[in-house]
């Protein structure tokens, strides 16, 4: 195994590309890395920006549908929703990432992988949990955590001067220093002005999303078909198209829903180390598909089963944000997840009007709604007068509750035990 060689998750911006020097300068032998996983970038020029740099080699390969089958579709299968707001795109795609970079490593019998994600994010934290799940001896670079490092570089503008120094090629200024990073699924806005919580971002921020202010006056209405749980079909019903492929699937929601100005959240998160940071979200396609997933359990997932599986949604997220992708654990909630979406079949009928994702019909082969047993004007074979009996069984308790806490009287919730007690 190469003491010297080292896979390196490349991206071609500025830290990755400072960081393949720096390590060139130090005796490492890097090939690197590029994971096309939907972002907007010219693959071909980051190749050779690569070798210009000093890379010896570059992969570059084409993740997109693996990340849309392996990871998109089970985290939205299991309602993933990290602090009830954030749909996890960046949490989703690192693990894929680690994952094929140590394949490369294996292949290349590379003794260290490394990574630009900085010492206080959470993308330090999915990187290197991936890569010792998936290889328990990788030794790993992490230059933003190395005193050799950080005393070279104290911020982006060191790193922008090492950059020109070193005739690098970057975007990156120190007069807008957005941090942002981009995959099929989602792109997040973070850094610069955007840390004041308070501060409105400019709609220039945007850039998957349309403001929802200029989208269509006319609503687009599409039909999601499910098979366990997963995207099987998606029919415009505007023009009648339909797509069952699950990449084409999903670039085809993340059209529909950017024209419509669907997907944004502008949110306050605790990352995984305890440090709070502002984010801006645009996450489009996901986001109808959220929707539409969670309504058709609504006709089709039994109740219990519901509730147990909704306690686990927040652990589920955790995970997912926290970097366990590869755990025991993980595995545990994903064979549960799997077994609750046995039969979450058929359609949602959902309407996309700026910014909204409304949900105007469903309909499912294995429902479990009884329209007669629900309905308020037919009896449907339910005898009413069973209710009695079931009420005052589930009243026993709470009888029995208020004899003993609060003498029989009615309960005072904004009086504590000790005023009850001292005005009896």
């Amino acid at each position: 195994m190469g003491d010297k060689k080292v896979i390196l998750a490349y991206s071609g911006g500025l830290d990755t590309s400072v960081l393949l020097k720096w390590l060139t300068n130090r005796g490492f032998e890097v090939i690197c890395f590029v994971g096309n996983v939907g972002q907007r970038e010219d693959f071909e020029a980051v190749r050779e920006k690569a070798i210009r740099t000093g890379a010896s080699e570059v992969y570059v390969e084409d993740l997109r549908r693996e990340f849309v089958t392996d990871y998109i579709f089970p985290a939205l299968r299991g309602n993933a929703l990290y602090e009830g707001r954030y749909l996890l795109g960046t949490s989703l795609a690192r693990p894929l990432l680690a994952q094929k970079q140590i394949e490369i490593a294996e292949k290349e019998r590379a003794g260290y992988v490394a990574h630009g994600a900085t010492g206080k994010g959470n993308d330090q934290v999915r990187f290197e949990l991936t890569y010792y799940a998936l290889a328990p001896n990788i030794k790993v670079i992490a230059p933003w955590k190395d005193p050799a490092f950080l005393s070279d570089f104290s911020g982006r503008s060191d790193l922008i001067d090492y950059a020109k120094e070193h005739g690098i090629p970057v975007t990156a200024t120190t007069s807008k220093p957005y941090s942002e990073d981009e995959n099929l699924m989602h792109i997040s806005h973070e850094a610069g002005e955007l840390e004041d919580p308070l501060f409105a971002p400019p709609e220039s921020v945007f850039s998957k999303t349309t403001s929802p202010r200029e989208a269509p006056d006319e609503a687009t209405v599409v039909e999601l078909q499910f098979r366990n749980g997963l995207p099987r079909k998606l029919v415009n019903q505007n023009d009648g198209s339909e797509i069952t492929d699950p990449l084409d699937l999903f670039i085809a929601l993340n059209r529909l829903a950017g024209e419509n100005g669907i997907g944004r959240v502008d949110m306050v998160e605790n990352r995984y180390i305890g440090i709070k940071s502002r984010g801006i979200y645009e996450t489009p396609g996901a986001t109808i598909l959220w929707a539409a997933h969670r309504d058709l359990e609504g006709v089709a997932m039994d109740k219990e089963v519901m509730h147990l599986r909704d306690m686990l949604i927040p652990k589920f997220s955790e995970l997912i944000y926290n970097g366990f992708w590869f755990s025991p654990e993980m595995d545990f909630i994903m064979a549960a997840f799997n077994k609750s979406q046995e039969a979450i079949d058929g359609k949602v009928v959902v309407e996309l009007y700026k910014g909204n994702v409304n949900v105007i019909g469903r309909e499912s082969p294995t429902s479990l709604y009884d329209q007669d047993l629900s309905s308020m004007e037919v009896e449907g074979g339910f005898d009413a007068t069973d209710a009695t009996g079931f009420i005052n069984i589930n009243a026993i308790r709470l009888k029995a509750h208020n004899i003993v806490l609060h003498d029989g009287k009615p309960y005072d919730w904004r009086k504590s035990k000790e005023e009850e007690t001292e005005e009896a």
